[in-house]
């Protein structure tokens, strides 16, 4: 199969050839239909996280089961499918307590006594997140996918893999907005965006989007958002609590800055609660004001969402065909796995909600 290969850090990635392997008796092998280009990938790209090379990126992506391992019953092939990096056990402590985005996945990968899912030469090649979705096939745990209705496109399906997940899930799951509260959200890529839906569906009474690009402030508009906030004429937090009289009671920082989350925590009134969504890089530490927690203001990290993806990606599904999640508009640029690299360019210089990679 053709896949896009990352061989080193800062490096653009190569659409190679690359073998993939059987399903072993709890894997599914899927044909590719689409798959997101995440900030999250990017993060790997530029070295702010580290992961064993050469490896192949992507996790947000959806497809077409192609084969089945002997020991899987959930999915046969031509079952459209959603995968998901919070791949679960199904028995560990987390999973029973309710909690499976936190699972310790102990037996949901291959040993090392075992063939590498994927290889080049005899070589083998990482898999990234447990998905490796920047590629024409992938194969994954059973439970690392959702099966989904056959109506809706793979490059819409493909944004619920992650992005629309962790940011809906964010304000719905990990913070639970309550009805009539306000709500800041600092960053309106594709996750921001998302964040706000979230809060909208959750009958927030005001949401506020903040960035530093005119473009996706306008987006944040045309998704929900009650006001808007361009970050570039500082002073965040001051205007923050001019405008709500005091602070908000929810923040949301997508982005994975050091200053944008203190500023998330700063913009709280007395009770509000921090969610941070975006990925800071690895050694960076926050500092927080200290008698702030007197006033029992909150910060807490979401792990993509604290989705329950098998139950909750059907229902943004559901959503999306109510016409109460905005999913079209999100896709900036369509493009095939051979600009992956430009993709890449695009984040970098804020140009894009999303791009998503199509497959014939």
């Amino acid at each position: 199969m053709k896949a896009a290969v990352l061989r080193e850090v800062g490096r653009p990635l190569e659409v190679e050839d690359v073998q993939i392997d059987n399903p072993g008796p709890r894997e599914v092998l899927i044909r590719t239909g689409a798959s997101g280009v995440c900030h999250s990938d990017l993060h790997f790209y530029e070295g702010k996280y580290a992961i064993q090379m050469p490896v192949i990126m992507g996790h947000e992506a959806a497809g077409t089961v192609e084969a089945v391992g002997s020991q899987v019953s959930y999915v046969k092939p031509g079952d459209h499918v959603i995968t998901c990096l919070s791949v679960f056990c199904g028995h560990c402590e987390r999973c029973l307590s309710g909690r499976p985005v936190l699972c310790d996945r102990t037996d949901v990968v291959r040993s090392e006594s075992e063939p590498p899912k994927l290889s080049q030469g005899g070589t083998a090649i990482t898999q990234f997140a447990n998905i490796s979705s920047f590629a024409e096939q992938m194969l994954v745990h059973e439970h690392a996918l959702v099966k989904v209705r056959e109506d809706v496109p793979f490059e819409l399906l493909a944004l619920i893999g992650c992005g629309v997940t962790t940011g809906l899930g964010a304000a719905l799951n990990t913070a639970k907005v309550e009805p009539g509260s306000t709500v800041a959200v600092i960053g309106c890529g594709g996750v921001g965006l998302s964040a706000i839906q979230g809060a909208i569906l959750a009958g927030a009474l005001r949401v506020i989007a903040i960035d530093s690009v005119e473009n996706k402030l306008t987006m944040a508009r045309e998704f929900g958002a009650t006001d808007v906030i361009d970050a570039s004429s500082g002073d965040v937090v001051r205007r923050i609590r001019e405008l709500t009289g005091g602070g908000v009671d929810y923040s949301f920082e997508a982005i994975g800055l050091k200053e944008t989350a203190e500023q998330a925590f700063d913009m709280l009134r007395n009770g509000g609660t921090a969610t941070i969504i975006g990925m800071i890089p690895q050694g960076v530490k926050i500092e927080l004001d200290g008698p702030s927690f007197l006033r029992e203001k909150r910060i807490q990290g979401s792990s993509m969402g604290s989705n329950r993806f098998r139950v909750d990606m059907p229902r943004y599904i559901e959503f999306y065909l109510q016409g109460r999640l905005k999913l079209e508009e999100m896709v900036t640029k369509r493009i095939k796995l051979e600009d992956i690299n430009t993709a890449f360019e695009d984040i970098q210089q804020a140009n894009v909600a999303r791009s998503v990679i199509t497959f014939n």
